[in-house]
């Protein structure tokens, strides 16, 4: 295969736009709660926090899936394995250092939040492992993975002895505190993301095929993604820690249906988001959208940029206006710090939202042109 399927592009493209939504609403929203509250939220509030849960399942998905493809564009003896190990260890190294300032602006890098770039970085170097094995195999590993993880929600760090912090690195993603003020925070614990990449990886297979391109078969799994999300969902038997519950007002109780646990991502999560995903693939298929595919070909570079892009625009904005400088500087609206009275509705969060935008297409389509015309510096394609 020689030639990018557009469809990905699109879908990449999109969920960057919608991850850019959400850490403007991080930077700008004067909620200073968390927006799935149902008990002090709002449906549009909740709804624009809900539609970017589909960002991380679909980057860490796309993720195996476009290794999939880099190898079978490359024949049978692309070093995938390597080009995986480097890839995932420059990420992590990535949310230490580049990532990490970006969201603190501060020198002291000792707490370290690891987020959707650790689990993709690490589920990258499990894959380099997996790869070597017959690829049902890496697809069947996944897929149990992603089904059964939520049979282990009952056991806790503090049940395991000097294993504990081991098991909030894969699975519960409880902060970890080390001496002299080290922390870790593995909000995106590595279980079950490995299992989605390994998922993502088999994926890779079927949509290399022309037959899967042409939407309908796209369509019908995603589909049935989403009836498996609805029929387990509704029985309230397994697949999410949180069960929905009733309220007085529909709407409330609607929210409260497809209100899944993302921190680690539950299987309901996870159905609930790439079957959607898939449905877009297939609408999608065989074209490029307007504006998706240059967001969706820069991945990396747009991931790192648009943090500095928001963050800065926060502290300009808190300056001009006489805000909280140094509580903004320091990251953000879950500052405890931070005044009540800090912040813009959500008219002013997506205005925000639509400037950000506006800025970074160019710098994206600058950078895309930058890198196909330096096809000689090999180390532009880990970007």
């Amino acid at each position: 295969m020689n030639q990018r399927i557009p469809a990905l592009d699109n879908l990449r493209g999109l969920v960057m736009v919608l991850m850019t939504l959400d850490h403007t609403r991080d930077f700008f929203s004067n909620a200073h709660f968390d927006p799935t509250d149902l008990d002090k939220t709002s449906p549009a509030l909740f709804m624009t926090r809900w539609i970017t849960h589909f960002c991380a399942a679909v980057f860490v998905f796309l993720a195996g899936t476009s290794a999939y493809l880099w190898a079978t564009k490359r024949g049978p003896d692309a070093p995938l394995g390597e080009f995986l190990v480097k890839r995932g260890l420059l990420l992590v190294v990535l949310v230490a250092t580049v990532e990490a300032f970006a969201w603190n602006f501060r020198a002291d890098l000792r707490q370290l939040d690891a987020g959707v770039l650790w689990a993709i970085g690490w589920s990258m170097i499990a894959l380099a492992g997996l790869v070597k094995l017959p690829l049902a195999w890496v697809a069947a590993f996944g897929g149990t993975m992603v089904a059964t993880h939520n049979l282990f929600d009952g056991i806790k760090p503090e049940h395991l002895g000097g294993f504990g912090p081991w098991w909030a690195v894969l699975h519960t993603g409880d902060d970890i505190d080390f001496d002299a003020g080290w922390k870790l925070n593995p909000y995106y614990p590595l279980i079950p993301w490995i299992g989605v990449m390994a998922l993502g990886y088999g994926f890779g297979r079927l949509i290399g095929r022309p037959g899967w391109q042409s939407g309908r078969r796209l369509a019908g799994l995603g589909t049935a993604l989403i009836l498996g999300f609805v029929a387990l969902r509704y029985s309230n038997l397994y697949g999410d820690p949180k069960p929905w519950q009733s309220y007085p007002d529909p709407a409330f109780t609607l929210l409260s249906f497809i209100n899944c646990h993302k921190y680690p991502p539950s299987l309901l999560y996870l159905l609930m988001t790439l079957g959607p995903a898939l449905l877009f693939l297939a609408a999608s298929s065989g074209r490029l959208l307007p504006i998706l595919p240059v967001f969706g070909k820069t991945p990396l570079f747009y991931y790192l940029i648009h943090l500095y892009l928001i963050h800065g625009l926060a502290v300009l904005i808190a300056y001009w206006t006489d805000g909280p400088v140094a509580a903004i500087a320091g990251g953000g609206i879950w500052r405890k710090d931070l005044p009540v009275d800090y912040g813009y509705g959500l008219p002013g969060v997506y205005a925000i939202w639509l400037l950000v935008l506006l800025m970074l297409y160019p710098v994206c389509r600058w950078f895309e042109a930058f890198k196909a015309a330096r096809p000689d510096w090999r180390w532009l394609r880990y970007l």
